[in-house]
C-alpha cells in the first residue's frame, strides 16, 4: 500500500502533522522506534497517577490558535507551575518574587527589594561576559549563590563562568507576590494525561511501534511519497559532518506508599552537593486526584539527573552554542537538498521548543504543503 506521508516519530510534531494530513484526506503511516506514542510527552498510568516518563511537561501558550486547536483533543485542568527551590533545607519561591526576597533578606516592600538588588548588582560593571556576571547583574550575589549557581552548574555540567550570558537573560524577576512561573494566557495539564491526548490526535492513522527507521530505510521510504522526519538531523545524514551535542536527563522514579512526599509538583535542589537537579511529584500536576476525582493514597516521585549526552542516551536539550549552531547550519543545508523529506520538531530542527511552539510549527509546515 502506498501512503502520502511516512511520519517518522509519533511525538507531538508527528502527531499534529498526521492529524492535519488525515483531515486533508491524505493517507499516513506513523512509525516510532519506541513502544509507545507521544514521544517525550508520554505519560503512563501508575496507581491512578499520570507519570511524566520523560520529565515534567506543563502546557502553556499565548497563542489563541494553538490553544483552540489542542483543546479539541484534550480538556486541560487549571494547573499553575509554581516550583519551590530547596537550598540545603531552606525553601524559596520560584520564579524570583517578593516571597523569595522576603525569605532571603527580610524585606517586605517592593522598594526595599529593589534597593537590595541594586546594591548587590554594583559589583558587575560593564557588559556581563558570562552567565555568572549576567545573573549577579539581574538579581545580586546572594540569590545567585543560593538559587542559581549550583542548579545551573548541575544542569549544564559546566562552571557558570564558562557558560554564555544569554542563557539567563530572560530570568523572571518580579517585585510582586506572584508564584506563577509562566506568564501565559493559557496553562494547564491535559486531564487523563498527554498520552491520551496524542492518541486522539492520531486517531484513524496507521501507527507501527518498535520500528527503527534506519534499520530498513529504503523499504520505509518506498512506502510513501513524502517523509516527515522528526529524529535527530545529524543521525539522518549518518553523522557525516560530526555529532551535534545535547544535554541528557536521567530519571530515578519511585512509587512511595505515602500520600504526600513534598507537597508540590516540582522542587529544585539548588545546592551543588545534591546530585539531582529536582524532584517531580507527579500526582500534584492533577491535584492529587485520579481520573474519577478520588484522592490517591500513594505517590510517585522522579529524581532528575542532568548529564552530557552520548550515543545511546535520549537527547533532551540542544547545546545551542556557536560551535553546535554552526554545525547545525551545515546539516540544515543538506536537509534543504532532500526534496521529499520534511525535517521537523526539536531534534529535526535542533532547537529548544516548548510544546505550543512544536504544535504551531507542525500546523504551519503542513499549510505549506
Amino acid at each position: 500500500m502506498k501512503y502520502d506521508y511516512l511520519i517518522v516519530g509519533a511525538g507531538l510534531y508527528g502527531a499534529v502533522f498526521a492529524r492535519q494530513a488525515m483531515d486533508a484526506g491524505k493517507k499516513v503511516l506513523v512509525i516510532d522506534r519506541r513502544n509507545h506514542v507521544a514521544g517525550n510527552v508520554y505519560t503512563e498510568d501508575v496507581e491512578g497517577i499520570h507519570v511524566h516518563r520523560y520529565g515534567a511537561h506543563i502546557f502553556h501558550t499565548n497563542s489563541r490558535r494553538v490553544w483552540s486547536y489542542i483543546t479539541r483533543f484534550a480538556e486541560f485542568n487549571r494547573f499553575t507551575n509554581s516550583p519551590v527551590a530547596n537550598y540545603k533545607g531552606e525553601l524559596y519561591s520560584l520564579p524570583f518574587n517578593m516571597y523569595t526576597f522576603n525569605k532571603m533578606w527580610g524585606v517586605v516592600t517592593p522598594e526595599q527589594a529593589a534597593a537590595k538588588i541594586a546594591e548587590q548588582r554594583r559589583e558587575i560593571t560593564g557588559e556581563p561576559r558570562n552567565l555568572e556576571e549576567q545573573a549577579i547583574s539581574l538579581v545580586g550575589r546572594d540569590i545567585y549563590e543560593k538559587l542559581i549557581k549550583g542548579y545551573t552548574e548541575k544542569q549544564w555540567g559546566r562552571d557558570c563562568r564558562e557558560l554564555p550570558a544569554f542563557i539567563i537573560k530572560r530570568l523572571p524577576v518580579r517585585l510582586t507576590f506572584d508564584n506563577n512561573y509562566f506568564n501565559a494566557l493559557h496553562q494547564g495539564i491535559p486531564m487523563g494525561g498527554y498520552t491520551r491526548m496524542v492518541e486522539r490526535l492520531l486517531r484513524g492513522a496507521e501507527v507501527r511501534l518498535g520500528c527503527d527507521y534506519f534499520a530498513d530505510r529504503p523499504r520505509w521510504d518506498a512506502l510513501a511519497d513524502r517523509v516527515v522526519y522528526t529524529g535527530p538531523i545529524d543521525a539522518y545524514f549518518g553523522y557525516r559532518l560530526g555529532t551535534l551535542e545535547y544535554r541528557s536527563v536521567r530519571f530515578e522514579t519511585e512509587l512511595l506508599d505515602i500520600p504526600n512526599f513534598q507537597g508540590n509538583a516540582a522542587v529544585n535542589y539548588t545546592d551543588r552537593e545534591t546530585p539531582w537537579t529536582r524532584i517531580i511529584e507527579h500526582k500534584w500536576f492533577e491535584f492529587g486526584k485520579d481520573d474519577r476525582g478520588n484522592d490517591i493514597p500513594v505517590t510517585v516521585i522522579s529524581r532528575e539527573y542532568s548529564s552530557e549526552w552520548k550515543p545511546g542516551d535520549e537527547p533532551y536539550y540542544p547545546v545551542n552554542d556557536a560551535k553546535n549552531s554552526a554545525l547545525y547550519q551545515q546539516y540544515k543545508a543538506l536537509a534543504e537538498q532532500e526534496r521529499n523529506v520534511i525535517f521537523g520538531g526539536r531534534l529535526g530542527e535542533y532547537r529548544y521548543y516548548d510544546m505550543d511552539q512544536v504544535i504551531a510549527a507542525a500546523l504551519e509546515r503542513f499549510e505549506m504543503e
